[in-house]
């Protein structure tokens, strides 16, 4: 669907195999860790200069001059949104036989772009390498503009699952994965904040989707948190390089998917994970979530536990948005539809502006 609107766009951005840029002089290339390139989002420079990462959201933002920007990328690093000048995002694949996202066809003369990841990347390894204009223009830092900084931990609901499925019963895609269209992405927007996503589809604080009543040894949130890429411990997160005013933990419905589930151990777990988020962040306001995708005992058990970690605690907060059904359509595997997380925004939004 973002393919067919991209002709009416501003810009004509293509996919390319090749490294060809028209013109008669050499084309200017910076590398993905330029300065001039403000990121948003958990990422690492490799040894190269590329800036790597593989949580959704990861936002990339530059200026530049001329009528055409390329993105060098790895081949395969799959789905992205860019925007030009404040136009309409456009969802664009980089498939495993592309290695650059080109964006041509604009006016002459200085532009900003946006590029966001819009899927989980831990199986596709993503890596901005660098960008490029025709020879006789430049690139230029873009004054950051967000007032705030927020940070979202949380699954499926908080990735974008299947908001571009317009069927319950669609399996899970890439294709139909878009963060872009998830409450915390739009939220994050609307607040004008700068934002990180700590989430995975499945995950849980102390059990993921389909596990044991006993829980997981590792990889649930708690294990994940302190590193840059998921499951990837090979870089450490150093917490100082963003500090959140807000953070708002969406969990617990994997920890309870099934039924099959202690909430003696749900709640011990996510009292020790609030215990280090103190720790990393003692200046936030923390938000405890519960999504749209709970209902029945599932959800009240989880209400409860909030309710007590949040009463017992300086700073924290809780807020519950409307369970969902099936009024806004269901994206794939029964997740919230792009109009349903739309709604979750809305509903979330004016509540964060509220303990500013």
């Amino acid at each position: 669907m973002y393919k067919r609107m991209f002709l009416s766009a501003v810009a004509a951005m293509t996919l390319l195999g090749a490294c060809a840029v028209s013109g008669g002089q050499s084309a200017v290339t910076i590398p993905g860790s330029h300065e001039v390139v403000s990121y948003m989002g958990r990422t690492a420079v490799t040894s190269d200069s590329a800036v790597r990462f593989n949580y959704p959201g990861v936002t990339a933002r530059l200026g530049f001059s001329g009528s055409q920007l390329d993105m060098l990328t790895n081949p395969g690093s799959g789905f992205w949104m860019v925007s030009v000048d404040d136009s309409p995002a456009v969802k664009m694949e980089v498939a495993q036989n592309d290695s650059v996202l080109s964006l041509t066809g604009l006016a002459d003369g200085e532009h900003t772009a946006r590029l966001t990841y819009c899927i989980e990347g831990f199986e596709h390894n993503p890596e901005i390498r660098g960008f490029r204009v025709p020879g006789g223009n430049r690139f230029f830092n873009t004054p950051d503009s967000s007032a705030r900084r927020i940070e979202f931990i949380g699954n499926s609901i908080t990735c974008g699952f299947g908001t571009e499925a317009d069927n319950a019963e669609a399996p899970f895609t890439y294709d139909t994965e878009n963060h872009c269209l998830s409450y915390a992405y739009l939220t994050a927007r609307e607040l004008n904040a700068n934002f990180n996503m700590v989430c995975r589809s499945g995950i849980g604080i102390y059990r993921n989707a389909g596990s044991p009543r006993e829980g997981d040894a590792e990889k649930t949130m708690p294990d994940e948190y302190d590193y840059t890429m998921l499951y990837d411990h090979s870089v450490p997160w150093d917490h100082t390089r963003f500090s959140p005013d807000i953070i708002c933990i969406n969990l617990g419905t994997n920890d309870t998917s099934g039924g099959n589930y202690d909430i003696e151990r749900f709640e011990n777990r996510y009292n020790g994970f609030l215990d280090h988020l103190r720790q990393l962040h003692p200046d936030a306001k923390i938000v405890l979530l519960t999504g749209s995708m709970m209902h029945g005992r599932e959800l009240d058990d989880v209400k409860g536990v909030l309710d007590r970690l949040a009463k017992s605690r300086e700073g924290v907060y809780r807020f519950d948005m409307t369970p969902q059904d099936g009024e806004a359509g269901y994206g794939a595997g029964y997740h919230p539809s792009a109009a349903q997380s739309r709604k979750m925004a809305a509903e979330l939004t004016p509540f964060l502006w509220s303990i500013q």
